[in-house]
């Protein structure tokens, strides 16, 4: 009589919130990978017999969405469609103690530096021969290298060290051993993501500047072979390395991009989200950067609604962005966290002002962002194609982000090939896309 063999176990990873989160589920991959295990990431059926998903706890929004995806995983358990659920991550990591007792379905949660445990739960062992090497959910041409965990800002609207803990700076060595090993399989374009880019190297010992090192590691990945872009996210504005500009301006597979979130243009509500700098210096800081990498585009966020927000608070954040004139921008309505510093004052704006002036400030950067745009009809750019839908290839200059910003629109009859570069003559604007066709240099 023949013994029915049970089918090997596969793994569905499901990630959710921003990029530093699909970097980790990335981690998490290679890892169960490496050890010979069946892995997807989120995959279109629901065939895995386990599924690990990765939560976001940023925000309400993002919060409702972590569970929602778990309690539908809870359902297909109960289904007999999956064998196991296990649920990581921020969410995972903040609330921990709640979800056990109201979620009870789910085999184990696991915190944000928890991969060798969750990683043992698996039937699998950490390899550290693993260690700079990546499986990529993006596309192959661009990959998120994140270079530190973690933040010791003090922000009284945000939870992330609550979620993440204190700023971690990656080894220099390890980051250019791991973009040396994505330039090789194909990446052209590398997006430095942290908490804070601007502290790393703060705890690490040596370097050109005896403190932050940003500088130091922006050289080395701008040397590795095969890299054509670099790509700065999440800088935060008081202290800022003012040494990284004269690196951007030097070194031509840097991108003049530089995404730093200012949260608002009131000096009050900057004096209450303890931000560590005013209006006017915030103000000098745009002018220094434009000054030091002429045509950098600056991307900012902003928040909607926070305490105490007055209609003259709003007003002075309205004047400047009209005044500042950002290249990108996006706003969030404020979310009251637990265990912040700013949870202890009332949530006191109502939530349809909130929105109210986040559409006023987001229709403010439609108008901007098309006429910003609209000087570029007749230009000449160096587009990197993401992928083609709809008729035409899509991709994008040096001064935009993947998925949060602009993108450039090319007939899909002209010839390209996704994860190359190519010369885009705009011959038309909208708001937040661009239409070309592509030239001969």
């Amino acid at each position: 009589m023949k013994t029915k063999v049970k089918p090997k176990a596969s793994i569905n990873i499901v990630t959710l919130g921003c990029s530093k989160n699909l970097v980790d589920s990335e981690v998490l991959y290679t890892q169960l990978k490496g050890n010979g295990l069946e892995v997807t990431h989120e995959a279109k059926k629901d065939t895995a017999s386990i599924v690990v998903v990765n939560t976001c706890g940023f925000i309400d929004n993002a919060k409702q969405e972590s569970i929602d995806t778990i309690l539908r995983y809870v359902d297909a358990k109960e289904a007999g469609k999956i064998d196991k659920l296990y649920v990581t991550g921020c969410l995972s990591h903040r609330y921990k103690d709640d979800l056990e007792k109201e979620i009870p379905l789910v085999d184990a949660f696991f915190g944000t530096n928890e991969l060798p445990r969750l990683l043992k739960a698996l039937k699998a062992d950490y390899k550290h021969e693993l260690v700079g090497e990546r499986f990529l959910t993006t596309p192959a041409h661009f990959a998120y290298l994140k270079i530190a965990e973690g933040c010791d800002r003090p922000c009284s609207f945000c939870a992330i060290p609550i979620m993440r803990g204190k700023h971690v700076s990656r080894n220099m060595d390890e980051l250019v051993l791991e973009a040396n090993s994505l330039a090789k399989k194909g990446t052209k374009e590398l997006i430095l993501i942290a908490q804070d880019l601007t502290f790393y190297g703060l705890d690490l010992k040596g370097g050109q500047t005896g403190g932050r090192k940003l500088k130091e590691l922006l050289e080395r990945l701008s040397d590795v072979n095969g890299i054509e872009w670099i790509r700065l996210q999440y800088a935060y504005p008081a202290g800022f390395p003012l040494e990284i500009l004269d690196t951007m301006a030097e070194r031509e597979n840097i991108c003049r991009y530089l995404d730093m979130p200012l949260q608002s243009g009131s000096d009050a509500m900057l004096k209450h989200m303890r931000r560590g700098i005013t209006r006017e210096k915030t103000e000098a800081l745009i002018e220094t950067i434009r000054e030091k990498v002429p045509g950098i585009a600056l991307r900012t966020t902003l928040i909607s609604g926070y305490p105490g927000e007055t209609e003259a608070d709003f007003e002075e954040t309205y004047s400047f962005v009209e005044r500042m004139r950002f290249d990108r921008l996006g706003i969030f309505n404020y979310s009251h966290e637990e265990n912040t510093h700013a949870y202890s004052v009332e949530d006191n704006v109502p939530e349809e002002v909130k929105q109210e002036r986040s559409d006023e400030i987001m229709a403010l950067q439609q108008t901007i962002s098309e006429e910003l745009n609209q000087a570029k009809v007749g230009q000449t750019v160096k587009v990197l194609v993401d992928r083609k839908e709809s008729g035409y290839f899509v991709g994008r200059t040096e001064f935009d982000s993947p998925e949060v910003d602009n993108e450039v629109l090319i007939p899909a009859e002209q010839y390209a090939r996704l994860g190359d570069f190519v010369h885009v003559k705009i011959n038309k604007a909208e708001e937040f896309d661009l239409y070309g066709d592509i030239v001969n240099i």
